[in-house]
């Protein structure tokens, strides 16, 4: 693509970055076919191309987001499925991460839009004001009609939808300390404990603590660990997202240097994607780009890391399992394999659902920003998950987990659940009806 930056302008290295990017872009629209909102709108401004065109038009020609701007970048799911299909390398993930920033910069959202944004970046990232915030909903549950039928209310509707009937208690797992090996200890990782995972379902991290220290791994849980700020991030809130980057890199540096680690477990694909990408967001900070990037380079989703630990192979348990591989994990790290590996592996059936590229519109707070857009691919998501009339859903991402649940009734957990319970852990409290696993 032919681009006309002045060197003013690319004096800015975001802007240079982009025009980088831009220039990749050859029009062939092979990105079409695998995006989620142009299958499902048909609109060329809703694919990745049409996204394009419009991000170097306001980039090219210095001037601040519009309407139909906003409109169509907002719509984008991140979910990196044109990223996997592009045959030029197109950076799509950090050309739409530049958008986001300049529409927040200098786009003045209508007031209730800027107050719901508001408050999903000052309560979803901290765990204590999102439980806070599921127990109200309770209170709000009864109005969740009248809501839908008001646009601008929607969201709240969308959240109300999502938030669970019943909270977990918090789970004495996430509380920082060392979780010492059980056997001839073969490694240290940190584990990240996150901000909404802990909360809607910490039996994903008691999971892999339980199974990883049967292996033999001793897992620390960081003091002062944060929200990843893969939230904040997506709604083109940098500095704040950079806050809590730097926060985390310098709670993890203390734990390399106090007693080495050989990995970062991330449970949850979508934060893994974000924390992976740290060297590339504090690449222009010199006081923190060295740190970064090696903290992007302990990060390993728990599947990637458990791959290589060499588990034992276990005969069949009688259990299909339907997987649903998360965008972050199969576009975002390019992790595909390894889950279904572990799972056969480990005794289980696995089948995949037709259209695994697409997004089940989960996506951060997508479902709750694009709740009508979001609706229609977990409905998709859905009936080609139950066509492969699986007992069990695996999947690695809480968002996922979140959202698919809330659209069937078979059961759907996280991967590593599966896993710490094939290799000596209890059924997972969802699995209570199945057969249990053969001695």
């Amino acid at each position: 693509m032919q681009t006309n930056f002045t060197l003013a302008q690319l004096a800015d290295p975001h802007v240079a970055e982009s025009e980088a990017i831009l220039r990749k872009c050859v029009h062939c629209g092979f990105c079409t076919a695998t995006c989620p909102t142009y299958v499902t709108l048909g609109n060329e401004l809703d694919s990745p191309r049409g996204r394009i065109y419009l991000i170097k038009d306001m980039l090219e020609n210095g001037r601040a987001a519009d309407a139909e701007v906003v409109t169509h970048i907002d719509r984008c799911l991140s979910c990196l499925a044109c990223v996997t299909t592009c045959p030029s390398g197109v950076d799509y993930m950090h050309l739409i991460d530049h958008a986001r920033a300049h529409i927040e910069e200098t786009y003045k959202r209508p007031l209730l839009d800027r107050l719901t944004r508001n408050m999903l970046a000052a309560v979803l990232p901290y765990p204590g004001r999102f439980r806070l915030a599921l127990n109200l909903a309770r209170l709000a549950r009864p109005f969740k009609g009248l809501m839908r039928r008001i646009p601008a209310l929607k969201p709240f509707a969308a959240m109300l939808d999502l938030a669970p009937r019943s909270i977990p208690a918090p789970s004495p797992f996430a509380k920082p300390g060392s979780h010492r090996p059980q056997t001839e200890r073969r490694g240290r990782v940190a584990i990240l404990t996150g901000c909404a995972q802990p909360v809607l379902d910490p039996a994903i991290n008691e999971a892999t603590i339980r199974l990883l220290t049967r292996l033999g791994v001793e897992v620390v849980v960081p003091q002062g660990e944060s929200c990843c700020g893969s939230l904040v991030h997506h709604m083109g809130r940098e500095e704040q997202a950079l806050a809590s980057v730097r926060a985390n890199v310098d709670v993890w540096m203390r734990e390399v240097e106090a007693g080495g680690l050989d990995a970062i477990i991330v449970t949850t694909s979508g934060c893994g994607t974000t924390i992976k990408d740290y060297g590339h967001k504090l690449r222009l900070d010199p006081a923190y780009a060295d740190k970064a990037a090696r903290i992007s380079a302990l990060a390993k989703d728990v599947t990637e890391y458990l791959s290589g630990l060499e588990l034992p192979t276990h005969m069949p348990r009688g259990i299909t399992v339907a997987y649903h591989s998360a965008c972050s994990l199969q576009h975002g790290q390019k992790i595909i394999m390894a889950p279904k590996l572990l799972l056969k592996t480990a005794g289980f059936t696995v089948r995949e659902p037709a259209e695994g590229h697409l997004c089940c519109g989960s996506a951060g707070t997508y479902n709750i920003m694009q709740s009508e857009i979001s609706a229609e691919l977990k409905a998709r998501k859905v009936r080609n998950l139950e066509a492969t009339k699986a007992d069990v859903i695996a999947t690695g991402n809480i968002g996922c987990i979140t959202q698919i649940a809330t659209g069937t009734g078979i059961p759907i957990l996280h991967t590593v659940e599966l896993l710490d319970w094939a290799y000596g852990g209890e059924m997972p409290a969802k699995l209570k009806g199945l057969t249990p696993p053969a001695a």
